[in-house]
């Protein structure tokens, strides 16, 4: 929060200040029963003979429920003046969640989109409570219905004055189909909503409603007549980040644990609605068939084995003290997610885990793993956070096959093995033998050959499971173990319902797509059909357009009338055709730091990685004489030797592999200016992730001073100003070596706001000192706001006397 509380002078953005209670008749009236409140619950367990515990416990509760509110609304009231307020003056404040084109410059700024949203904002609210009733309200209750929390209906649904607004605009004009515009929006959302609902009978609301999430929109096709679009596909790329404040009575649900059920619970209506692979159509021209839109277009899969973690925190507690953890891992891509098993007591489990992800962009989507203790419960969650991290699933596509270890975010320490593969779609039949060939070799999990996209437009002639009655029908689509239901049709035997979903199909010569039709009102049969999948075989194109089917146990004259597209899975290859963000060359300075490929430790999103043309060699060494705070300046690109047809071969190696690839010319084999060795270090940013990470690969030249004491030198790591054990970050220990290699990486989330004012102290020291001490060799200290870091950099810094201040 402290970023979000510095102002540049002459900004006009009035950031919410934080203040006590009015001094008003109703707050002393709420303070004196307050005080007897308290007064009555110390006699009560005195006169009880109650254990003390009754009474610290729910003070205690409250206290961590109070701060953490307070920190919660402060938040709100933060984003909710930013939403108010220009954008000239958001940016002038210096806020963390700043526009999207202030971080990439491809993206455009777009006030003029802002100034058309706040006149539309009243139309929108209609439709927008027309969506909440219709499609979330029951939707929810079916969710909150699994936590036992039954009854949920919305009440009144007002969405207020403060209008989205815009961050920037990019539009896509490379490597398109003629056919078709995309436009990706950061949007964010901190409106003024009144929002009331009841569940289990008890009456709450919700203000201060917050989404801020990438969305594209893609309009397709591009005809000739007006409006020139036939329709709108809006979908989030991955899952927004949504936040609100509960009031009323649910008002005691407003705390960790029991409020994040409720988000969960919206989070995932959301996602089903329009993140990825859902979507949000909307037709504009009649002439185009709703199947163009509606039916999904897969463009891959991603196939995931998750294989272990290791060294991750403790958070159990023993008898004897600190324990181990119970971790359990869930993997999301997009709308899409999964649960592995909890291993007990073990900070180094082995899940050999399996999955895979349909992709619909390949270049926009990411994953994302995170780790949690499993903590048994009375339905509350009340599992402990160990970890995430995030990896674009372009780097993956780019690769073909990726091995990785992924150091864990939000953590003092952890990492996850990862092995991924990239499967583009085919519709060749000879692909078909090869993809069940490869399922076979998977033991530990079941992956699918082939993926089948169903849209189902509309069924026809249903029976009445009541006489003089019409049915309330809705369908239930399988495949294999996924089973989709749509949404229900009221009184109607001529349902519409133009939906697609995509199904994983682990053997399409086997396996069938089953759909039954149900009576909502009675719980009755209305029809069914099982269709062979290996019948697509035959069909061209492996698809069938627009049929209508018979339906079994139904009516004479009973059909559904549905579209089936078949595609078979290729076996991972690299693409070569994933658009690459342009990269600018860093200011003109004195002898500025020259970029060259880093590897895959630094490398957590593809847009960022180096070309050829930036892998060159530069052997020139700043040699001014400067203080230790310009120790930065003194750093030498590493002698590059990889040609230019090589760099793409390097980005996929691991990063022990890559260091050695580098030449050690005579500027690293040298002891430094100051005689204590030199250190490799990979620096990185990634805007995508707020990410700072740095890659420790090897020291070279450490002094020996005393043949019989050679050093067991370590690297400590320290996030300044601020020096905190959060901020810390520490090596493995190398024993008796002068040159010792670690190729060890470490992150820390910043906000792109706060990068430039923070330094980073690398201090090298031995383990052998005396009393168990560990004396400084020496030390770094690296400028931030001295780096473009829209280029990895793979630098030799000297290494200095240690800085006393």
């Amino acid at each position: 929060m402290a970023s979000g509380e510095k102002m540049a002078e002459g900004s006009k953005l009035a950031l919410p200040v934080r203040s006590d209670d009015n001094a008003s008749v109703l707050s002393m009236i709420y303070r004196f029963f307050k005080k007897v409140s308290i007064v009555g619950a110390v006699y009560l367990v005195g006169y009880m003979q109650w254990s003390v515990a009754w009474l610290i416990g729910p003070v205690v509760l409250s206290l961590l429920r109070d701060r953490w509110r307070r920190e919660s609304e402060y938040r709100r009231s933060l984003a909710k003046a930013a939403a108010q307020t220009s954008e000239k003056d958001v940016v002038l404040a210096r806020l963390d969640d700043l526009p999207a084109w202030v971080f990439f410059p491809d993206v455009e700024r777009a006030e003029w989109l802002n100034r058309i949203l706040l006149q539309l904002w009243p139309n929108v609210n209609h439709f927008t409570r027309t969506l909440l009733k219709d499609s979330i309200e029951p939707a929810v209750a079916e969710s909150l219905a699994n936590y036992k929390l039954q009854g949920f209906k919305f009440e009144r649904m007002i969405l207020g004055t403060i209008a989205p607004r815009v961050g920037g605009v990019k539009v896509y004009d490379k490597n398109l189909s003629r056919n078709e515009i995309i436009m990706d929006i950061d949007l964010f959302y901190a409106g003024d909503c009144d929002i009331s609902f009841v569940v289990q009978r008890i009456r709450g609301g919700i203000k201060d409603l917050q989404i801020h999430g990438m969305v594209r929109v893609v309009m397709k096709p591009l005809i000739t007549k007006m409006p020139l679009v036939g329709g709108l596909q809006i979908f989030f790329l991955n899952n927004p980040s949504i936040d609100f404040n509960l009031v009323g009575a649910a008002d005691v649900l407003d705390m960790p644990g029991l409020s994040d059920i409720l988000r969960r619970c919206i989070v995932e209506q959301v996602a089903k609605m329009m993140v990825l692979p859902n979507k949000l159509p909307i037709k504009l021209s009649d002439d185009i068939p709703t199947v163009d839109l509606r039916m999904p277009e897969p463009e891959g899969v991603l196939r995931i084995h998750l294989v272990q973690a290791q060294n991750l925190m403790k958070k159990d507690v023993s008898m004897l003290g600190k324990g181990k953890s119970d971790p359990y891992a869930i993997i999301t891509v997009g709308a899409q997610q999964w649960k592995t098993k909890h291993i007990d007591n073990n900070v180094n489990p082995r899940w050999d885990y399996w999955c895979e992800a349909i992709i619909s962009s390949r270049k926009s989507q990411k994953l994302q793993i995170d780790l949690w203790d499993w903590d048994p419960g009375m339905g509350i969650e009340n599992d402990d956070f160990l970890g995430r991290c995030s990896l674009d699933i372009s780097q993956v596509v780019k690769s073909g096959r990726l091995d990785t270890w992924q150091t864990l975010q939000q953590a003092k320490h952890g990492k996850v093995h990862l092995r991924l593969s990239w499967h583009r779609l085919s519709s060749d039949l000879l692909d078909l033998s090869h993809a069940l060939t490869e399922t076979l070799l998977v033991k530990t999990g079941e992956i699918s050959s082939a993926v089948l996209s169903v849209y189902i437009d509309s069924c026809k002639k249903l029976p009445s499971a009541r006489p003089a009655s019409k049915p309330d029908p809705y369908l239930i689509v399988t495949v294999g173990k996924k089973t989709e239901n749509t949404a229900v049709q009221m009184r109607t035997d001529n349902p519409v319902y133009e939906i697609g979903y995509s199904f994983l199909v682990q053997n399409p010569e086997i396996d069938n797509l089953e759909i039954k039709a149900i009576d909502q009102k009675t719980g009755n049969p209305l029809g069914q059909l099982s269709y062979s999948i290996a019948s697509l075989l035959k069909q061209k194109d492996l698809s069938m357009i627009t049929q209508p089917l018979m339906l079994q146990k139904s009516g004479p004259e009973s059909k559904i009338i549905m579209s089936l597209q078949l595609r078979i899975l290729k076996e991972a290859i690299k693409e070569e055709d994933i658009e690459e963000e342009q990269v600018t060359e860093a200011p003109s300075g004195p002898d500025p730091p020259i970029p060259v490929p880093a590897s895959d430790a630094v490398d957590s999103t593809a847009s960022d990685t180096p070309t050829a043309e930036t892998a060159v060699s530069n052997g020139n060494q700043n040699t001014g004489n400067g203080s230790q705070d310009d120790v930065s300046e003194k750093s030498v690109p590493v002698e590059q030797i990889i040609n230019a047809t090589e760099v793409a071969q390097v980005s996929a190696e691991p990063e022990s592999k890559l260091v050695h690839r580098s030449s050690t010319s005579s500027l690293t084999t040298s002891a430094g200016e100051a005689g204590l060795g030199r250190i490799l270090l990979s620096l990185r940013y990634s805007m995508q992730c707020q990410t700072l990470v740095i890659v420790v690969h090897k020291i070279m030249n450490i002094p020996l001073k005393d043949p019989t004491n050679v050093p067991d030198p370590y690297v400590k790591l320290y996030l300044l100003p601020g020096r905190s054990k959060e901020s810390k970050r520490k090596t493995v220990v190398v024993k008796d070596s002068c040159m010792p290699e670690y190729d060890e990486k470490f992150e820390w989330v910043i906000p792109q706001a706060e990068l430039h004012s923070l330094h980073v102290e690398v201090t090298v020291a031995t383990h052998k000192g005396w009393l168990g001490g560990s004396p400084v060799i020496g030390q770094v200290i690296i400028h931030l706001n001295q780096y473009d870091f829209r280029e990895a950099k793979t630098l030799w810094f000297d290494l200095l006397p240690e800085n006393s201040a």
